[in-house]
């Protein structure tokens, strides 16, 4: 049986491990040295890698592992990655054989301008594009990129589990109340997620449903979101993404 388990990195960094009772895959290796404690306690053998995109700590675990277990690695074709075997971009394939799974790759720039996503089985492993209850920050991509990318991800399945890199969760609804505290969804989902934190446990994964319904890049078309993006304007949002525009803005200065 598959298992997706979260090795906790730096200050606040989710590698996801997807593992069977042999075989592992790991998403973002940031820091090898969790990992190969995670792999050597259970006896696993590491048989690939998929990267979201190229920031350190994302990255910087990847070559000590390849030097270990000699893994498949796969990233995004239009961004520098060390030790990379196979470059991918949206409408690629990729099969993970040794644990039965297949990953639709999707395009996703914004928070750098390379940076991919990976879908398959459900499961959702998007880096820093979505968060649970925000998105990564446009180090590299404009806003209009972001939110395009966001609409591709919104198209998924509801019942679709979001698999972020960070746990930024907790200080996202903070935004979020910020600028649709009178959403119920939104103040039910701080609710379970700060009991969540206060046992030790992460808040993720998420599902995409929670996200329609909490998160508010990707509600940017909503009233409550458009009477927020327009009291900072002092008039009203020519479309949807400068109502996102306006919101990462706020974000960033949150």
């Amino acid at each position: 049986m598959l298992t997706v388990t979260p090795i906790p990195a730096f200050n606040d960094n989710y590698i996801w491990a997807l593992h069977d009772a042999c075989d592992a895959v790991l998403v973002d290796p940031g820091d090898a040295a969790p990992c190969l404690e995670f792999l050597e306690t259970r006896g696993l053998t590491l048989t690939a890698i998929l990267v979201t995109h190229h920031h350190g700590d994302h990255v910087g675990g990847i070559c000590e592992l390849a030097s270990r277990y000699r893994p498949r690695i796969y990233g995004p074709s239009r961004e520098s990655v060390p030790c990379i075997t196979d470059r991918v971009s949206g409408g690629d394939t990729v099969a993970m054989d040794g644990i039965g799974l297949q990953f639709s790759v999707i395009d996703t720039p914004g928070h750098t301008l390379g940076h991919v996503a990976y879908y398959g089985s459900g499961r959702l492993f998007c880096g820093d594009t979505l968060f649970a209850c925000g998105c990564g920050r446009l180090f590299e991509g404009t806003p209009a990129m972001m939110a395009a990318s966001l609409d591709k991800l919104a198209q998924l399945p509801d019942d679709t589990q979001v698999f972020c890199a960070h746990e930024y969760t907790l200080s996202n609804i903070r935004f979020a109340k910020s600028v649709d505290g009178g959403n119920p969804a939104l103040l039910e989902r701080e609710k379970r997620d700060q009991e969540l934190r206060r046992n030790g446990r992460p808040t993720l994964p998420s599902t995409l449903a929670l996200e329609k319904a909490t998160n508010p890049f990707l509600r940017c078309g909503e009233p409550g979101l458009i009477r927020a993006a327009e009291a900072r304007l002092k008039r009203s949002p020519h479309d949807a993404v400068e109502v996102f525009a306006v919101l990462r803005r706020a974000k960033d200065a949150f």
